[in-house]
């Protein structure tokens, strides 16, 4: 069986130019990066701003698997299905990480017949979004310390600072630092650490910003740390924003790739969903809906982390109503969430089957408290059985959905014609009535509760004194009418990893609270989840190489 790589170069791919006049861009718009990757220019972004919006479309999923669900493969499949059926549609996604490129999960392209292209340069260096966004938070935490070393006049307590450093890369080593050792020369010495860039602040806003104004504003509101006093210090405190924002200008443009059957797709922007928000950037969303009948993106991770942050921060902030929503999910993952080892996936075994269910039906029933319909994309592995098949497709329409059986990983388009249809309808029938799950009005706190309790289930949340502390403190600042992100961790409901299926009875205990002020958000980091993740044991990266030809082999 070819691998996704070898898929991928064996597909013919057409000028980027060509898909680019399929989506409605003219050639004076685009700005080529090579024969098949452009970005589109921002004054074409502005120019559409008058048009109507088409039809959103959400794919998510169930918490993310060993076993592998294939949610990017089923927002490229139904992409390419839509547009076979005679919709004008495009895809939206996430730029991928070098993170995960590098450790366990590989890249963010798809996969089989279901891809975006050119896969290589999409996971790797694309087009300089992540090293411009790296950069421009690294600035400022440069200019950070050299405003402390140059006599502090703004009076910075070091204790206090909370800008940290930023690299997209898994390197548990750099979690926790101390900076600026040497000597006098070398400043003053304190403690500081790393996130990897798709946690950053900068990440986050680089997604939520309509414009390079809208962009500049969130960066100078970015709280770096505390002066002795109790005052919040700025980035344009510190005269920094200026300087971010002309590293991110040309970032900002989004970039415009094809898929293997020539359908246009939107890559740009990439914070991760168990730690930010998980959603590709609202320029390019915005964009897409202006240029097609139907915009079909993905929120990352299951749709508790990924789908409700979408939801809740990026479709309140940018002022998005979807018209519909996919849950992908496999008979082996479902398995899997039944008790089922990944070693034995591959045997016959509908009571465990019927076990794991109940973590799809969890899902569904939370997408429709947004306001939602749903279907189900069962994603086909070849040992799925007939029984298999048809236990899931039973529980679903006991919940009046459809699982719609998709092949698009190995058939392209056609293996998502049926799924594309029911889409269609869900759109036509325009039955969606979208609210956020929370008023801006709530407190703070009362907010992580109800996620906690309507998304996750869970009896409570546990919330240390001093972190109850800080949420008054950015309430009293004028900050408690933003939404709250949850970081967990992505493989499960609960905060522990290994609670799989629909846990019930347990708390969210949420160690620390963190305001990203231009952002438009609070964090509430919950669990053992870390915003530097580390490399596995054996990391992809030893299997990734050159061969004799200078092609790339090991990356998937």
């Amino acid at each position: 069986m070819a691998t996704d790589l070898e898929i991928a170069r064996a597909a013919r791919l057409r000028p980027i130019a060509e898909i680019a006049a399929r989506a409605g861009i003219p050639d004076d718009a685009l700005e080529p990066y090579g024969r098949h990757k452009a970005k589109v220019s921002l004054d074409f972004v502005r120019a559409q701003e008058g048009r109507p919006d088409g039809a959103l479309v959400l794919v998510t999923g169930i918490n993310p698997t060993a076993a592998g669900e294939g949610k990017t493969t089923t927002t490229i499949g139904l992409g390419d299905a839509l547009n076979a059926a005679g919709s004008r549609a495009m895809i939206c996604l996430r730029e991928p990480s070098l993170g995960p490129c590098f450790g366990v999960k590989g890249g963010a392209t798809g996969g089989g017949r279901a891809q975006v292209a050119p896969m290589e340069e999409i996971n790797l260096h694309f087009t300089g979004d992540f090293h411009a966004i790296t950069a421009a938070n690294n600035l400022l935490a440069a200019m950070l310390d050299n405003h402390v070393y140059w006599g502090n006049a703004l009076d910075l307590d070091a204790r206090r600072i909370a800008w940290r450093r930023a690299m997209d890369m898994n390197d548990r080593a750099l979690r926790a630092t101390n900076v600026s050792l040497g000597g006098v020369a070398n400043g003053f010495p304190r403690e500081d650490g790393f996130d990897i860039t798709v946690a950053s602040e900068v990440m986050a806003i680089f997604c939520l910003a309509r414009d390079l104004h809208d962009l500049q504003d969130r960066l100078g509101r970015i709280i770096v740390g505390q002066t002795r006093a109790g005052r919040s210090v700025t980035a344009r405190d510190l005269k920094a924003d200026g300087a971010m924002a002309a590293l991110l200008r040309d970032a900002l443009a989004p970039n415009l790739v094809q898929t293997l059957e020539g359908s246009p797709a939107l890559v740009h922007g990439g914070p991760f969903a168990n730690i930010a928000h998980g959603c590709n950037s609202v320029i390019a969303t915005r964009l897409g809906l202006k240029l097609a009948d139907v915009v079909v993106t993905e929120a990352g991770f299951g749709a508790d982390l990924g789908a409700e942050k979408f939801l809740d921060i990026k479709c309140r902030s940018a002022g998005l109503a979807p018209s519909a929503c996919v849950i992908v999910a496999t008979v082996r993952a479902l398995k899997l969430n039944g008790g089922v080892a990944k070693a034995d996936l591959g045997t016959e075994d509908v009571a465990a089957l019927r076990r794991g269910i109940p973590n799809l039906e969890r899902h569904v029933e939370n997408i429709r408290k947004f306001g939602l319909p749903v279907v189900v994309a069962l994603n086909r592995f070849t040992s799925d059985t007939e029984a298999e098949i048809a236990a899931v497709q039973d529980a679903m329409a006991a919940m009046g959905t459809r699982a719609i059986l998709c092949t698009h990983w190995g058939d392209g388009a056609a293996g998502a014609a049926e799924l594309a249809h029911a889409v269609r309808e869900m759109i036509a029938e325009r039955s969606a009535r979208y609210a956020p799950l929370y008023g801006d009005d709530l407190p703070l706190a009362d907010k992580i509760a109800t996620v906690a309790r309507e998304v996750y289930r869970a009896d409570g949340i546990v919330l240390p004194a001093a972190a109850a502390a800080k949420l008054r403190r950015y309430e009293d600042a004028g900050f408690g009418e933003v939404p709250v992100c949850i970081a967990k961790t992505q493989y499960s409901f609960s905060t522990d990893p290994t609670a799989l299926g629909a846990p019930v009875g347990h708390t969210l205990s949420v160690r620390d609270v963190r305001l990203s002020a231009g952002a438009g958000f609070v964090v509430a980091i919950c669990g053992d989840i870390m915003t530097m993740p580390g490399l596995p044991r054996v990391p992809a990266a030893e299997s990734i190489g050159l061969d004799e030809e200078g092609r790339i082999f090991g990356l998937f």
